[in-house]
């Protein structure tokens, strides 16, 4: 199960590169990159945590726990992605505009 599992996730992350990638040919945003895996990251947080529910349910505690605390990393680096700053590209032109950088620091996503 734990390997269906794995090679879901690999396509599902392949198809959303792929579609990034197809969307974006030639100038790569990568807010909306930031924004696609934060969206995917939290749907795949509720997954876990959904199975430790169910395996809590079901009284396996050690299979509860593995699933708990993959939903916590899940949820760890879901705070590491939002904090990493990416300049808007409207933010960017502004930028260019005025020349004092510190009062425009790029936005967090």
């Amino acid at each position: 199960m734990t390997q269906l599992h794995d090679l879901r996730l690999r396509l599902l992350v392949q198809q959303e590169s792929e579609q990034i990638a197809n969307s974006q040919p030639t100038d790569l945003d990568l807010s909306v990159v930031q924004a696609r895996c934060l969206c995917w990251l939290a749907l795949l947080a509720e997954a876990h945590e959904d199975q430790a529910s169910d395996a809590e349910r079901r009284g396996d505690t050690e299979q509860a726990m593995g699933w708990f605390a993959d939903s916590m990393r899940l949820r760890d680096v879901i705070q590491v992605v939002t904090t990493i700053e990416i300049p808007l590209p409207d933010c960017v032109e502004l930028g260019d505009e005025d020349d004092n950088d510190a009062a425009n620091p790029p936005l967090a996503a």
